[in-house]
């Protein structure tokens, strides 16, 4: 295969990609899974849309590097597919540790997956798990790195 050949990814790489890149705190990794024009929304956070590859990869970098959460695993429950071939849901568990108190972020995110890159995400996630984290962080006298929402 030549250098101007693009691996495509199936959907089970880039779920598992996804969720490494949340592991690691790496917006670099996550933006990389996205379309240059791919999307990000928050529909239960009340935080403004990721629009762009690039907005993905700045929106998590602030986000990560202000969080005082440190991911210890992200388990995936299930993956569930759609009469849509582009659209999948996945279940997942964030387990994170802020200070000495470990949380567990309950989430949802709908893929829009097409040609190997995610082109939407819709990321549900347990606005009372965020809460939890908020909280811990304050508790702990860490800045919570989360906006309200």
């Amino acid at each position: 295969m030549s250098e101007c050949e693009a691996v495509i990814m199936t959907v089970e790489e880039i779920v598992g990609a996804f969720q490494g890149a949340m592991l690691h705190k790496s917006a670099d990794e996550l933006a990389d899974l996205y379309a240059e024009d791919g999307l990000h929304e928050f529909p239960f956070g009340g935080l403004p849309p990721y629009e762009g590859r690039e907005a993905v990869r700045a929106g998590y970098r602030a986000a990560w590097g202000a969080s005082p959460a440190v991911p210890r695993e992200v388990e995936r429950i299930a993956l569930h597919r759609t009469d849509d071939p582009e659209v999948v849901v996945v279940e997942q568990n964030a387990h994170v540790q802020v200070g000495d108190r470990p949380i567990t972020v309950p989430g949802l995110l709908m893929l829009r997956i097409r040609d190997g890159r995610i082109v939407h995400c819709k990321d549900f996630m347990d606005s009372s798990a965020i809460a939890k984290v908020r909280e811990a962080a304050l508790s702990s006298g860490l800045s919570s790195g989360l906006s309200s929402g």
